[in-house]
């Protein structure tokens, strides 16, 4: 048997070193390309994420505040004829802006027979001047049965100087727990905040005559649970529909006298109520998954 020379055992060994060297090379190149990766992809989750949340306050911000919705209803009821209804809620005007201006070129769409305001239509910053703007082209839309407004907690919080004569000179109609024969069959009761203010529904129903089809308004719904069962409709607004939603999850905070209620639809003791989303916003400027709406109700058979 021979024995490999001092030289060949050299060359073994140089093969050696250098197919070591070139593994070790290999992971330490493999091992950076994963940790290039893992950057790349934290940068994409990143970039992604900022995106959604970009996207999300240009729609909060800018584009769902703006985009009024729409809805329709119809309430069988021993009305002849039918009567159309066009709800305003929380109108909580800042400015004679674009919403507002969509708002006019709605009713002027719809051509309600009347027009109810439930309350709220100050807000940041308590301009009445405005306020008195919006109401005025409200009214100029001219529904044959007039336009009807009541207190909210906003109007309570800040009063408006000479308040009858404030909406008269607007041309819309106030009711402070009062009610009127808006058509003959049909009895309309405006009371005042049940949250901030004093609602007297017995004043209000005072003098309906026996068999009417009545029609309450009022601005914090947590009221129908105490009065559900004494008139036919309510309308009322305030909770905004919570104004930021996420999906599946019931907002994260509802003012005041909201109580159980949130948007839409509630019946009990044979009384149906209609919270409105309402058309503005109160506190910050946003609008999240829940965008603001006037609810047309035709009520009749």
């Amino acid at each position: 048997m021979r024995h490999a020379s001092p030289h060949a055992w050299r060359r073994l060994w140089r093969w050696h070193t250098l197919f070591a060297s070139a593994g070790v090379g290999a992971k330490k190149h493999a091992g950076k390309g994963a940790k290039l990766k893992r950057r790349t992809w934290g940068r994409i989750g990143w970039g992604l994420l900022a995106a959604t949340l970009g996207l999300l306050l240009l729609d909060g911000f800018w584009i769902e505040p703006n985009s009024i919705q729409v809805t329709h209803w119809h309430v069988e009821a021993p009305v002849s004829p039918p009567l159309k209804i066009a709800q305003l809620s929380d109108l909580h005007v800042v400015h004679f802006g674009e919403r507002e201006r969509e708002v006019v070129a709605i009713l002027k769409r719809e051509r309600p027979d009347l027009v109810l305001i439930t309350g709220d239509s100050v807000g940041m910053g308590v301009h009445y001047d405005r306020v008195h703007q919006v109401l005025s082209a409200i009214a100029a839309t001219r529904p044959p049965l007039g336009v009807w407004v009541v207190r909210g907690n906003w109007e309570n919080w800040h009063p408006v100087p000479h308040e009858r004569n404030f909406y008269r000179t607007a041309g819309v109609h106030f009711l402070l727990n009062q009610g009127v024969l808006v058509r003959p069959g049909v009895w309309l009761a405006g009371l005042d905040d049940p949250w901030t203010g004093h609602a007297d529904l017995d004043a209000a129903l005072r003098g309906a005559p026996p068999g009417a089809y009545t029609i309450v308004l009022f601005h914090s719904p947590e009221f129908f649970n105490e009065t559900a069962g004494r008139y036919d409709l309510g309308f009322a607004g305030h909770t905004h529909g919570g104004q930021l939603r996420l999906p599946f999850i019931r907002p994260f905070w509802l003012p005041g006298g909201s109580g159980r209620f949130l948007a839409g639809w509630y019946e009990e003791r044979g009384s149906r109520m209609y919270v409105s989303r309402g058309i503005g916003w109160s506190h910050v400027p946003i609008r999240l998954n829940c965008p603001p709406e006037i609810p047309i109700i035709t009520v009749g058979q």
